[in-house]
């Protein structure tokens, strides 16, 4: 299967709309305060640093490109080719390369595993915003690319979040401005209960090796100033023995 054309047009429009400037989008955090946080969580579990790593759902590439000054070899890919252009206009040097890819189609899925081998894959915000007919073949994309001998770091909001997010988007003014866009093109974050994301890893025949809870940063501050921080949950993932 493959994804919705709604939803494949949804992140197109927004990233065709989104601005280039670093941090203009809400989950755009400064990588100290996202991947470079979950680092250390996922390294003690990698059974090979030298596999590639996939940057599943890389968005404009903030992450990505942290991530490809610590491997040697990191794709980052998205859905969405606006996203793609964003990711590869930010990178000049090249560190890292970019592709559009369906997760949710398996023949595409495979051939990224076809000429990659097994891969570590790093994933941050991808699952909740999934529809839900997406989830499992999300995580079945995750089995294939991992391999025997990936690993897999997913990042999800918690249940928790739903309430923040509601009350961000209940305020008297509206959403705030890096959150607004997010609605308005019908890509909402959803809700995935905290105990599906490792059933849906079981079920495509993963391993949970760890988890944890940390908070999510983003770019956008409440009223009082302080940056938005959604719980959410991690885990880490890949073929037992």
């Amino acid at each position: 299967m493959s994804v919705t054309r709604r939803y494949r047009e949804a992140w197109e429009g927004f990233w065709r709309e989104a601005p280039k400037e670093e941090g203009a989008v809400f989950w755009d955090a400064d990588p100290a305060l996202a991947v470079g946080l979950h680092l250390p969580l996922f390294e003690p579990y990698l059974t090979d640093r030298h596999l590639p790593l996939v940057d599943l759902g890389c968005g404009n590439g903030t992450q990505t490109r942290f991530l490809a000054g610590r491997f040697p070899h990191v794709v980052g890919v998205d859905l969405a080719a606006a996203a793609v252009e964003h990711a590869r206009r930010a990178d000049p040097a090249g560190r890292a390369t970019y592709r559009t890819l369906d997760a949710a189609e398996e023949s595409e899925v495979r051939a990224l595993h076809a000429e990659l081998g097994d891969a570590n894959v790093y994933m941050r915000g991808v699952l909740h915003q999934c529809q839900p007919a997406d989830r499992r073949p999300l995580a079945d994309a995750i089995a294939t690319l991992v391999g025997e001998r990936g690993r897999a770091f997913l990042v999800e909001l918690s249940a928790a979040a739903r309430p923040v997010l509601h009350g961000l988007a209940a305020g008297p003014a509206g959403p705030p401005p890096k959150l607004a866009p997010v609605f308005r093109h019908g890509i909402a974050p959803g809700e995935v209960a905290d105990g599906a994301v490792p059933e849906y890893l079981r079920a495509a025949g993963l391993t949970v090796l760890a988890s944890g809870e940390l908070p999510l940063a983003t770019t956008e501050s409440g009223p009082e100033g302080t940056r938005i921080e959604l719980p959410s949950r991690w885990l880490v993932a890949g073929r037992a023995g």
